[in-house]
């Protein structure tokens, strides 16, 4: 993830990131058994395609740079596809373990990527022997504080919703930076009608989704109870 920032855009970072909701959903058919209806994929892609609308039309700033790194693009699917799957892996298993709380389901997941972590922390050869904490401000506790609330909040999201229901929920917040980024006085953007009929766009199609899996829900039942009769 770090990579990729480092040499995309803004814009061409956001776009590609937004394949994250149909790898998810495709990942869903493959581990879950979870299927989608047309109607459902037919609004994944409308939920994405507005989404990159949104992001290119909002960011004039990677206009002008040339081409897009390959190796950017390689490691923004690699990110994606592995935070995919352990979406996934994780909605898929803490549904089964669901007769535990969500606490100790949090705790265990916490835990082995501790133990990850602190092991990758000795591969670069620079962490330990500049000190662990060389280098932190108010800054770096502000953005681990923020990361620590996003991280549980997202597991417990999982334990309730499912993977592609999460991922929508992380697409939906660039909405809320537009609109932070137009009212609030320390951002120079102003209201503009095309990137606000962007906005909506991608808000209908959220909705469109989530209302879709009730009616495809009780769609199913009623074929089921059909064929019986």
């Amino acid at each position: 993830e770090m990579a990729s920032m480092g040499s995309l855009g803004g814009a061409a970072y956001q776009v590609l990131l937004q394949s994250k909701l149909l790898i998810t959903a495709l990942m869903m058919m493959a581990i879950k058994g979870t299927k989608q209806t047309s109607l459902q994929w037919n609004i994944l892609l409308l939920v994405m395609l507005s989404m990159c609308v949104y992001m290119i039309g909002g960011d004039d700033s990677s206009s002008g740079g040339g081409g897009i790194p390959i190796m950017g693009v390689i490691n923004v699917l690699l990110k994606v596809t592995v935070s995919c799957f352990c979406a996934v892996l994780s909605d898929k298993y803490m549904k089964d373990f669901k007769n535990e709380p969500i606490y100790m389901q949090l705790v265990q997941f916490k835990c082995a990527w501790c133990a990850t972590i602190l092991m990758l922390s000795f591969v670069d050869g620079k962490t330990w022997q500049n000190g662990f904490f060389t280098g932190w401000n108010g800054v770096t506790v502000g953005v681990l504080t923020s990361f620590t609330v996003k991280g549980w909040s997202t597991m417990y999201l999982l334990a309730i919703l499912d993977s592609v229901l999460k991922n929508i929920g992380e697409a939906t917040s660039v909405l809320v930076i537009y609109f932070m980024q137009v009212c609030l006085p320390a951002f120079e953007d102003t209201f503009q009608i095309p990137k606000f009929l962007s906005v909506m766009v991608v808000i209908l199609s959220v909705t469109a989704y989530v209302g879709s899996k009730s009616v495809v829900e009780k769609a199913t039942k009623y074929d089921k109870e059909h064929a019986r009769a």
